[in-house]
């Protein structure tokens, strides 16, 4: 019997299990393969790096700003304070990394395990049941965690949300790819599209980086994401950065995520939590997630520890989880991206375009746009700033 089980192992579940562990509770962290690398840019911000100090000590890129182009070419350029870096990582080494923190701290790992239904009973679930290459496992546990991404089977099997629709997702396709490029490697670079959606190019060192594309909405059915892929890497823009017609590919992957923001109503039920992808905890527009799968993965274990504490599991207390500050400014700021989306991405990308092009010429507005799309924390433009835009030749 275990206090808490957390299916999925990856930065929400680490994250939570560690937290839980360090709190002396008993912890089962159920992961389906800690050798799969999830297809993403891996660009963390500083607050993450704040989650986790390890990681200084580590030889990481320092990421010290972003450059954005739009789907016409105009480009913002972005540079951050001295103490305001991130960096980019490896997903499959970051992923380890972090989980390796949850299980010195005492969290139990079962790898190789796939979580497929919920244990109930009296009308109550109380545990659930995984397959592994040899064997059906049961795990029980007072509070059960769901951290193992949009393509859970417990997150649909608790009656909390439905299967996602194709315009409710964005899918995306990544590779890391090895040889000499041009790309300066304290900046990530981001290329709105001419689709909902947009490509990157993050370099992990001088000779490494990581290229990728994705598209949401209802562009999934309007784009090929594999055509889409290809063109991106042909596109006479993107070669200036990476110049070369014979890399060597080490890696590459597609993968599917939330892009509506976070469930507000779907996170919590009697003994039972959804966090990082699980709960929709990734941004609309920008696609990052790690950040805010961290930060609920941290908040639905300290929830986890109170309701511990008071033997009371319930729906009713666990609304703590949903009702947190942060967790109510991550909907917040997920819920006004969301509403730009359509605006921005206008006939082709066309104000997209427009404002980055204001930018190259009105430093007031760019540090506006900076503030809304790159700053920790949204600014929430006012009147003028989408009129300008609109009203731009």
């Amino acid at each position: 019997m275990h206090d808490v089980i957390i299916s999925g192992a990856g930065p929400s579940g680490s994250q939570c299990a560690q937290v839980l562990a360090e709190a002396g509770y008993k912890v089962a962290l159920i992961e389906k393969d800690t050798n799969w690398r999830k297809p993403c840019g891996g660009a963390l911000n500083p607050s993450v790096i704040e989650h986790y100090p390890q990681l200084k000590k580590l030889s990481l890129p320092k990421l010290k700003g972003v450059v954005m182009h739009s789907a016409d070419y105009h480009s913002l350029k972005y540079q951050s304070g001295e103490m305001d870096n991130g960096t980019i990582v490896d997903r499959l080494k970051f992923d380890n990394f972090i989980r390796e923190i949850a299980i010195d701290k005492g969290a139990e790992l079962f790898d190789k395990n796939i979580s497929f239904d919920f244990i109930i009973k009296n009308n109550r679930k109380v545990g659930i049941k995984t397959k592994s290459a040899s064997k059906t496992k049961e795990f029980f546990g007072r509070i059960i965690i769901i951290a193992d991404g949009m393509s859970s089977k417990l997150a649909l099997k608790s009656g909390l949300r439905s299967k996602w629709k194709i315009n409710e997702i964005a899918l995306a396709k990544c590779s890391i790819m090895e040889g000499k490029h041009q790309l300066d490697e304290e900046h990530a670079y981001v290329f709105f599209r001419p689709y909902k959606g947009y490509g990157w190019i993050f370099p992990l060192d001088k000779r490494r980086f990581n290229i990728g594309v994705y598209t949401f909405a209802e562009d999934n059915l309007n784009y090929n994401l594999h055509k889409a892929f290809n063109r991106f890497l042909n596109d006479v823009h993107v070669k200036k950065y990476i110049p070369t017609s014979n890399y060597k590919t080490i890696w590459t992957g597609a993968y599917p995520f939330p892009t509506e923001g976070v469930l507000q109503k779907s996170l919590y039920d009697d003994n039972l939590m959804l966090i990082g992808d699980a709960g929709g905890f990734v941004s609309p527009i920008s696609g990052e997630g790690i950040d805010a799968a961290i930060k609920s993965g941290k908040i639905a274990a300290e929830t986890a520890i109170m309701a511990l504490e008071k033997q009371d599991y319930s729906k009713n207390f666990l609304r703590n989880y949903k009702n947190h500050p942060e967790i109510k400014a991550i909907s917040r700021n997920y819920k006004l991206k969301y509403s730009m989306i359509d605006f921005f991405y206008k006939n082709n990308g066309e104000n997209l375009n427009r404002m980055l092009a204001l930018t190259e010429k009105d430093p007031e507005f760019k540090s506006q746009v900076v503030d809304m799309f790159i700053s920790k924390s949204i600014a929430i433009p006012d009147k003028d700033f989408f009129s300008k835009i609109e009203n731009a030749l």
